[in-house]
């Protein structure tokens, strides 16, 4: 057990390090398990955030630690770009001084400037005079020269749209105002000053460990704490018709969603990634039922737009239409509450295929996950999508496979299917 509060910060420095992100709550754990009180371990990973070591991000309801690169080999470049000078004020004292930060009032202005400068980060308003912040995203992200340059739009537009539209071209993440300092803040420096791979908000939700421990919470948790997943169904389809790239949009469109979603009902709901077409989340059931309620209109509202934007026309025809002609694959989510016992003997047969017992579970593998958490609906699809992600970014895989014969199912109440 660290002794001292140098020690304990030597200790969770090498395991952060160790790990590269890791949640609030397995710190916590470890802590207790050792004997350090809850306290101690909040002041030294402030005091570890002060000194610029470490960073924190509240995602998919989960607060995550990163160890952050050495920031004294180069004193890295970010631009704002907001016409209004007291936000644009409020941004720059919201990132910090330890950028070298430039400020502009005029999206005219911002294009021949991000040539000559070529800063790592831009933060972008949408309305600006002379020049709009979607077309500056969109020639910024398709500029061979330009493309690394990071993007955070931060707007006071109508996001239904306008958050599809800034994902589609190239933003690497969308904030409504009125915006929280520390969200921007936090992720200038990951996007930044992250060690390893860069940081990107879609892969960095939980990963498979911290949705493990999730998962065997939720075994253990009363009735009224459930845990379900949100399939997006139809993706493969939609990826085989219209290309990867829209694929990627449709899942970065979520899962900010989600995020936003969690974060704005500042509630301890849990949101991961499955590395597929689905996302699990968990909490208290009506607070649960709140945000699948919540992101079901969203998508709903969003829809026309990404319809729109492979070329059809559906503000002005029925979209049913388009999908009864099978002219395109039939976006929509769907929502299945999740049953323990079912849970459980998957759980039990991962185990027994482990030889391992309960107490040496560790972490489930994504593909574990999958089982465990998917349905035998699940299990009929046509074609199999799986996410991967190397040094040039993400990447859908679409492959086709032999449907499986469908284990008989008993009708879910809680199954609740959303289509448009």
């Amino acid at each position: 057990m660290p002794e001292t509060s140098g020690e304990l910060k030597n200790d969770l420095l090498s395991k952060i390090n160790e790990r590269q992100q890791i949640s609030y709550n397995e710190l916590r754990d470890d802590a207790f398990s050792n004997g350090v009180p809850e306290a101690n371990l909040k002041a030294t990973l402030a005091e570890l955030e002060k000194e610029k070591a470490i960073a924190s991000r509240s995602a998919g309801g989960m607060m995550t630690y990163y160890i952050l690169a050495d920031g004294t080999d180069k004193l890295r470049k970010v631009l704002i770009v907001e016409d209004d000078p007291n936000i644009n004020k409020l941004m720059a004292l919201s990132i910090g001084k330890e950028y070298d930060i430039s400020q502009l009032y005029d999206g005219g202005q911002a294009l021949p400037f991000i040539r000559k400068e070529h800063p790592d980060l831009v933060v972008l308003d949408l309305m600006l005079p002379n020049r709009d912040g979607l077309d500056i995203c969109q020639t910024i992200k398709s500029d061979p020269d330009l493309k690394g340059t990071i993007v955070i739009i931060v707007s006071a537009m109508d996001p239904t749209s306008n958050r599809f539209k800034g994902i589609q071209y190239g933003a690497d993440y969308y904030i409504k105002k009125p915006f929280d300092p520390i969200e921007v803040r936090s992720l200038v420096t990951l996007f930044l000053r992250k060690k390893g791979k860069r940081f990107d908000p879609l892969i960095d939700l939980p990963d498979e460990e911290r949705i493990s421990e999730e998962v065997e919470k939720a075994i253990k948790a009363g009735a009224d704490n459930v845990m379900g997943v949100i399939k997006i169904n139809n993706l493969a389809q939609y990826v085989q018709q219209f290309g990867e790239k829209s694929g990627i949009v449709i899942l970065r469109l979520i899962s900010q969603l989600l995020q936003d979603m969690v974060k704005d009902d500042n509630q301890n709901a849990f949101v991961g990634f499955l590395n597929n077409e689905s996302f699990v989340i968990g909490g208290a059931r009506g607070m649960v039922s709140s945000i699948v309620s919540k992101i079901k209109e969203e998508f709903s509202a969003v829809l026309p737009f990404i319809l729109q934007d492979e070329g059809y026309k559906p503000i002005d025809v029925d979209i049913e239409s388009l999908f009864e002609a099978k002219e395109i694959p039939k976006l929509s989510l769907s929502y299945s509450e999740l049953d323990k016992e079912s849970i459980m003997e998957k759980r039990n047969s991962i185990l027994s295929e482990r030889g391992a017992s309960s107490r040496d579970i560790g972490s489930y593998t994504y593909e574990e996950l999958q089982r465990l958490l998917e349905s035998g609906e699940y299990k009929d699809k046509e074609f199999d999508i799986k996410i991967t992600r190397d040094d040039n970014g993400v990447k859908i895989n679409v492959g086709t496979q032999p449907k499986q014969p469908l284990q008989p199912q008993p009708r879910d109440a809680n199954n609740d299917d959303f289509t448009l």
